[in-house]
């Protein structure tokens, strides 16, 4: 019998609920129900069982009953979010990243050698919603919001 080894993994998540004001927006782009998933605890024997039955030739998991994958239909229905639109995918160079960030947050990090949009900064200038907030200062926060839980990187 060959060696076993359990995979370890990070999970990113967002620390924080939304504050309520946000979930209108949220629910009308489409994200009010993945919005409202805390942390949860993943169980990483069975994610290693199910990566040894994977099979990338025919992206099917090959278990005792027989063959099973896993669809965008699938990944919908549990997470309540549309799967009826335009993709995104590809990269795209942004040829001033400060401004884009500026125009869709109202502010943007230091532009002195700008890589990137670090999850920490969002976190620190977006957790939370003044009481006095006006509708253009909620819209920055709802999509730093969808930024934090559409991220692959937890905070550093």
């Amino acid at each position: 019998m060959g060696s076993y080894r359990e995979l370890r993994g990070c999970v990113s998540s967002v620390s924080y609920l939304p504050d309520e004001r946000l979930m209108p927006y949220l629910e009308l782009v489409g994200f009010g129900s993945a919005a409202l998933i805390r942390t949860f605890d993943l169980r990483y024997d069975l994610i290693s069982t199910l990566v040894e039955r994977w099979h990338p030739k025919t992206y099917t998991f090959h278990l005792l009953c027989g063959e099973c994958t896993i669809t965008l239909q699938d990944v919908a229905l549990q997470l309540g979010l549309s799967t009826d639109r335009n993709a995104v995918t590809s990269i795209s160079l942004i040829s001033k990243p400060t401004a884009l960030h500026y125009n869709l947050l109202g502010c943007s990090p230091s532009e002195e050698k700008f890589t990137g949009l670090r999850f920490s900064w969002l976190k620190a200038n977006f957790e939370h919603l003044p009481s006095t907030a006006s509708e253009w200062e909620v819209m920055h926060i709802v999509r730093a919001y969808i930024m934090h839980i559409t991220c692959n990187t937890p905070y550093p």
